[in-house]
């Protein structure tokens, strides 16, 4: 691969504890443990779940002995981006999702979807970020409401094209009011990976960027915070 870089976006949320997480899960807490005053020098302590914030879903999360996330080949977190837009349908129907008609209407536009590529959602759903009760979109049967890819999107990329991993704008590679994970059952026993809460993917062109997934190598992880850029 071959990079003349023109520029480069930042697709991360900063991560705090205010910070909209999957419900029943505690966000990220930092405490300082050394200061400039006391000790000559600053450190703090996290203490924070794996799946928080712009974060990646290693295949291991839903896949039984699926690659962990010191597992993932280096050259998969190097890839293609392709972005597809709901963000229109989003504004009136927090229930939409990426459907193989999606993916055959940027093929239509940019040519075949890449191998190796992340196929990315844009819906909008980052300018809720900040609130998390508008970010979740609960219901009053504590369903929540938000994009994600189809079932049929996402076989249809694991089956008919060759895919490193995708990505959402929300909380879940699934739509909000998924009760099976069919997505994310589908996608990461399939040894691909996921990102969740990516931002700015309106600022990055549909086709011809290249990601870069900044994913910790802990050893036998499920996923983790990530520093995701985009550059062309």
């Amino acid at each position: 691969m071959s990079l003349r870089v023109q520029r480069i976006q930042g697709l991360t949320h900063t991560l705090n504890s205010a910070f909209p997480i999957w419900p029943g899960f505690a966000p990220i807490q930092v405490t300082n443990v050394r200061s400039f005053e006391k000790d000559g020098f600053f450190a703090n302590v996290w203490q924070a779940p794996e799946h928080h914030g712009t974060h990646v879903d290693a295949p291991l999360h839903f896949g039984k002995g699926a690659w962990s996330a010191d597992q993932i080949p280096d050259e998969t977190l190097v890839c293609p981006a392709v972005v597809i837009h709901v963000h229109e349908r989003a504004a009136g129907d927090p229930d939409t999702q990426v459907t193989v008609e999606d993916l055959r209407a940027w093929e239509r536009q940019h040519g075949r979807i890449p191998e190796g590529a992340a196929v990315l959602m844009h819906s909008g759903w980052e300018e809720r970020a900040r609130d998390i009760t508008a970010f979740r979109n609960m219901d009053g049967t504590g369903t929540m409401h938000f994009p994600g890819f189809s079932k049929e999107a996402a076989e249809f990329l694991l089956k008919e094209r060759s895919i490193n991993g995708i990505g959402v704008d929300t909380l879940s590679l699934d739509h909000g009011a998924s009760k099976d994970f069919a997505v994310h059952f589908s996608v990461l026993p399939a040894n691909k990976w996921g990102i969740e809460n990516l931002a700015n993917l309106a600022k990055i062109p549909p086709a011809g960027a290249t990601l870069f997934v900044g994913l910790p190598k802990v050893q036998g992880a499920s996923g983790g915070t990530a520093r995701i850029l985009a550059v062309w």
